[in-house]
């Protein structure tokens, strides 16, 4: 089978679950490193005609991460893409079986249920008010009905902006800082905050630089996420 992935995390996922099924992959796709395949522009703007070159059996796409207008030319075009929905946790899992068992026709791997089984035994530490920042320049947050947001979610730390009524809300630095927040969470991706640039805009929260991949990619690192983030955020799972 001849698979190409316009999203990191699934790209990872499939590549793990069986090398050499990608035939091409996003300039964004980075895991695992000795991934070869073909490179066919980014997740928002991705070579229609490469794409089609390569002759894939399946597309497998995200509703977030990719434009419709991409993804309706690869259907005209005659192909076959699966497009994922993904905004929490559990509906991460339902989501990366269908793309690996009933997308590429594979058996169901053995890290997604052991990262299941870890996400089961998580317990939740004291809640924790937190702002999620991911982008600055303009200042945009994690807003409602986010991946991101379920995930910490569990791990004990509510997003302040989780009833917002956007996704990803662009919302002022005063505000930010006004919201009642009990610390701010730092991701190294989209944006990539350092620990040079992002904690003094918050000078008087506390801020958690925490691994990007880790508490957005849903794929394999699900398995480690509440381990490697509970360090970061000062919580024992």
């Amino acid at each position: 089978m001849r698979v190409v992935s316009l999203v990191p995390s699934l790209t990872e996922a499939v590549e793990v679950s069986a090398p050499g099924l990608l035939v091409g992959v996003t300039g964004w796709c980075t895991h695992p490193a000795h991934l070869d395949a073909e490179r066919i522009g980014g997740t928002k703007n991705p070579d229609v005609a490469r794409v089609v070159a390569l002759a894939p059996d399946l597309v497998i796409a995200n509703e977030e991460e990719n434009r419709p207008e991409d993804l309706a030319a690869l259907a005209a075009a005659g192909l076959d893409v699966l497009v994922t929905e993904v905004r929490t946790v559990a509906g991460a899992f339902t989501e990366l079986e269908r793309v690996l068992v009933a997308g590429c026709g594979l058996a169901r791997p053995a890290w997604l249920d052991t990262a299941e089984e870890v996400w089961a035994g998580v317990r939740p530490g004291p809640e924790r008010r937190a702002v999620v920042p991911i982008w600055r320049k303009p200042w945009m947050v994690l807003g409602r009905d986010t991946f991101a947001g379920d995930l910490l979610a569990r791990l004990g730390v509510r997003n302040v902006y989780a009833g917002h009524t956007e996704r990803y809300p662009r919302i002022a630095i005063d505000e930010l800082n006004e919201a009642g927040a009990d610390l701010v969470v730092l991701p190294d991706e989209p944006y990539r905050f350092t620990p040079e640039d992002g904690p003094e805009a918050f000078p008087a929260l506390p801020a958690a630089l925490v691994d990007g991949r880790q508490l957005t990619w849903y794929g394999p690192s699900l398995a480690e996420a509440p381990a490697v983030l509970g360090a970061a955020l000062g919580i024992d799972v």
